[in-house]
Order: structure tokens, then sequence, then C-alpha cells
């Protein structure tokens, strides 16, 4: 079954598919025609009477009814030796439908996979063999220049999927948001946190963190954002029913400590109750507010507390 990593890659190429012809003129030396229409075809390549092939994406340079060159687009996350006989069906299936020159891009995630699928394919046929084109880690550039990242948001998304441990890559990611359409801004954040790995993501939390830009990401929205807002309007009518000022402030550091434990909570970081009432007690607005941001990154409860270097 496809993972999220698989269909977010594949959406990439289907939303924007002259991403397909840059990643092979720009990074791999493929000479594909310029200044020509594209866009997805079919990837119907029934050539009864065997099985339907159905590669990923299948993208033509062109004119639609007479291309002059065509992409095959599979997402590769593992080594799988049955792949090794489709691949040479799907081009000469595509070929005989198109009579074109038919290139097959490998987007890999994993460089041991790269290299395995770099490997010419022989096939039963005297004379064909088929050598992928193959986009690995290695050929991902690390996009760190934001305006970089903003011309080429698909590159900046394979980006942070290859070298999102590095934070100038997710920093120059985000920055690029903000030059984005606002109707495209989230759906690069998303595609770009689905591709992100475990640590990524953890950068990527962290660096909206300190920006005032909108946090698009899945966390953000159900837990962070809610947690905020919940914690803090509870603490906001408790201070309306107080009816004095003393009340407003003292509901207000209890709406901020209940932010503070429900984004702890939704991380799945655990409390003590020391921590827990220690936290509840708290009635410095500002240091809550503190602890509030804290809670965003941290990877223990005694994180809100340590002292800045």
């Amino acid at each position: 079954m496809p993972s999220p990593l698989h269909d977010t890659l594949n959406l990439l190429f289907r939303h924007r598919p002259q991403f397909a012809v840059e990643m092979l003129r720009d990074h791999l030396g493929v000479d594909v025609p310029d200044g020509l229409p594209v866009q997805v075809a079919s990837n119907d390549l029934n050539d009864r009477p065997s099985i339907d092939l159905r590669p990923d994406v299948v993208i033509t340079v062109g004119p639609r009814h007479s291309p002059l060159h065509a992409i095959v687009v599979e997402i590769q996350q593992k080594e799988e030796p049955d792949k090794l006989h489709a691949l040479p069906r799907y081009a000469a299936a595509l070929w005989l439908q198109l009579a074109c020159p038919i290139t097959v891009l490998m987007i890999c995630p994993k460089a041991r996979t790269a290299k395995w699928a770099s490997a010419p394919i022989h096939t039963s046929l005297p004379g064909y063999t088929l050598a992928c084109q193959v986009i690995g880690p290695d050929q991902i550039p690390a996009v760190t220049d934001p305006a970089e990242a903003a011309a080429h948001p698909e590159l900046a998304a394979l980006s942070v999927m290859a070298h999102g441990e590095h934070p100038p890559v997710i920093e120059a990611f985000v920055a690029a948001l903000r030059h984005l359409p606002d109707e495209h801004a989230p759906q690069y954040y998303e595609y770009a946190y689905r591709l992100a790995t475990k640590a990524a993501r953890y950068v990527m939390e962290r660096v909206m963190e300190t920006t005032t830009w909108p946090v698009y990401s899945p966390f953000a929205r159900q837990h962070y954002g809610k947690g905020l807002e919940v914690g803090r309007a509870e603490g906001r009518a408790e201070g309306r029913e107080e009816g004095r000022e003393e009340g407003r402030r003292r509901g207000r550091a209890e709406g901020e400590a209940r932010a503070v434990l429900t984004v702890l909570e939704a991380r799945g970081i655990a409390v003590s109750d020391s921590d827990r009432a220690f936290i509840s007690a708290c009635t410095d607005v500002g240091l809550l507010d503190e602890w509030v941001r804290r809670a965003a990154t941290a990877t223990s409860a005694a994180d809100l507390f340590a002292e800045e270097s």
C-alpha cells in the first residue's frame, strides 16, 4: 500500500509536471526539449494480453497528442526485485503508444535505494537495456537560500526530505513560504512536513515557533494551537467571572498554565505530579508565556525550567 511519503512525492510531480523536466535537465543532464508545454498524461499503459501497467506518473513534453518526449516518474522507497521487470515494460509500453523518446525517472528517498536503482536493467529482448535516471539524496541539493526556495518550492520540499536535519534548509524553506501565494504556502508546507524525517519535523516545529508566520503543520493545528486557545479561553472566562483585575490576572495565568500542560500532553511528554503542581501554581504570566513557547520544542518537562545559557 502506498505510504504518505510515496503519495506526497507523487503529488509534487502531478501538481507541477514541469518539475520532472527540471530535475532531469538541471540535475541529471538529460536532454529534454525546452520551451514546450508539459502535462500529466494517462498512466494506463495497458499492453494486452499482459496485465495492466500503471506507473506512478506519466508526463509528456510537447503537444498533447504528438509529444516529443515522455517521462515515467516512479517513486521507489526500497529495493524491489520485481520492479526490475516492470520498469522496462513501462518504458516500452509508453514508447509503443507515443513513438517518442522515453525517460524513466526514479525518485529514491534513501541513498541505498538510489544506488540500487541506478544499475542498468537488462531484459530478455536482445539489445534492450534500460538505464533509469535516478534522483536520490546525493542528487538533491541542500537549498539554504530563501530566494531559491521560493523560486523552486518543489525542489525545496525535496531538500527538506533529504537534508531537513540541517537547520538552514528548514529556515530557508520556512522563509520562502512568505513569498508564496497564500493559497500555496500551506500546501507546500504540508508537502515538506510529510516528506521530512521525524528529526526534521522537530526542527520545522522549532523554526516555525520562532517566527510570526502561521504554523501549518498537522501537529500545530490539531494540538498546539488548539491547546493554547482552549486554555487561554478558559482562563479568560474565569477572569470575567471574578469581575476584578486580580481575577482577570489569575484567570489568564490559569489559562496559560493549562496551555502549557496541554501542549506537553499533546506532544506525549510526561509531566510529574510535582511539575504539574508547580506549573499550575505559577501566576507569572510572562514566565508562563515563555513556558508555552518552550513546550512546543521541549523533549522533557525539565526543559521548561532550564536556565538559558
